[in-house]
């Protein structure tokens, strides 16, 4: 065969690039030959510890090396979200991705350091947690139409709390404010462990809060319970109806946990990863720990998480929108 200088010219310049696709199918095939970064972006110690721990567990054994578990703390979870978006996409650093900063805070804040659907694959949803609407255990409200009763027989006299501006438990009530037209003064605290001990003491009337923070103090008759924010009523509490049997909620709302990795990283890695967190989602130490801590496993394929995300984005967009609740920062 005559090598012609096009010829040659072309050889030359497709070597690099076949060395490239090699090099990217090889490390794809031997992956992972070292141990994988999970970063948490909420400190230590907490539930999300709890949850990741219990998965990477059972992941590291199915991998064959260890998924380690990292913390990256602050601003609601989006300093930890913005470095798995910047990492490099080779499957050796994924992390957790959250309700909050996957769907809601790209509409609640005008500045976003990263775009989920940029620089962001969601692969499942691992776990998640139902909202329980709650009054202190010795209200005279009793269930949810005595709530919309008593607030409509006094508007803007009842109160009730969240953990801040644009959070799930905000925005829950936004929506059943909404579907209601009844009117509640929103009270923000910093956290579960300031609002509780003011609904202990009689200062707040109602809130939604995660079932496993609300559940042993339900249990110890603190709390009662008046409706869940899922589909069906949830294992842990039987006899509490959900909002949606109710007639006042046509959506779930849960808050969820997720497997995150960045933008690029190659689609067989992808598939690994969904496939050892669902199949670790379903073993019986997995399980066990998710109904002592008030979570649920919710079946997903990766599609159905994606498109979740995608409806959730824009039901929170417009609900920030609606009510105005757009933060600078």
């Amino acid at each position: 065969m005559r090598i012609t200088r096009r010829l040659l010219t072309n050889l030359l310049c497709a070597a690099p690039l076949s060395a490239a696709v090699q090099a990217q199918a090889q490390s794809t095939t031997d992956w992972p030959s070292r141990p994988v970064r999970f970063l948490v972006p909420w400190p230590a110690g907490g539930l999300n510890d709890v949850i990741a721990r219990s998965f990477n567990d059972k992941v590291s054994a199915a991998l064959g090396k260890t998924v380690i578990t990292d913390f990256k703390a602050g601003a609601a979870g989006r300093i930890g979200v913005t470095e798995i978006a910047k990492a490099k996409p080779d499957g050796y650093t994924i992390g957790m991705g959250n309700l909050g900063p996957l769907t809601i805070f790209p509409s609640l804040y005008k500045q976003m350091p990263y775009s989920v659907k940029d620089d962001l694959i969601p692969i499942t949803m691992f776990a998640a947690s139902p909202l329980v609407l709650v009054v202190s255990g010795d209200s005279a409200i009793k269930s949810v139409k005595d709530l919309i009763d008593a607030a409509k027989a006094k508007p803007g006299v009842l109160n009730y709390a969240s953990v801040g501006p644009g959070s799930p438990a905000h925005l829950s009530f936004e929506i059943l404010k909404k579907r209601t037209a009844i009117d509640l003064l929103h009270v923000p605290f910093k956290g579960t462990n300031e609002s509780l001990p003011a609904m202990f003491a009689g200062d707040i009337h109602a809130m939604f809060d995660t079932l496993p923070l609300a559940l042993p103090h339900i249990k110890a008759g603190k709390l009662r319970a008046l409706a869940v924010t899922t589909l069906q009523r949830v294992p842990q509490l039987p006899y509490v109806p959900t909002l949606k049997e109710l007639g006042l909620v046509d959506d779930e709302v849960v808050t969820w946990y997720a497997v995150i990795a960045p933008a690029g990283t190659p689609q067989p890695i992808i598939d690994r990863l969904y496939k050892e967190y669902t199949a670790a989602a379903g073993t019986p130490d997995v399980q066990k720990m998710l109904t002592d801590n008030g979570l649920i496993y919710l079946p997903n394929t990766m599609a159905q998480f994606q498109a979740r995300i995608v409806e959730e984005t824009a039901r929170w967009a417009q609900l920030i929108k609606e009510n105005n609740l757009q933060l600078d920062q």
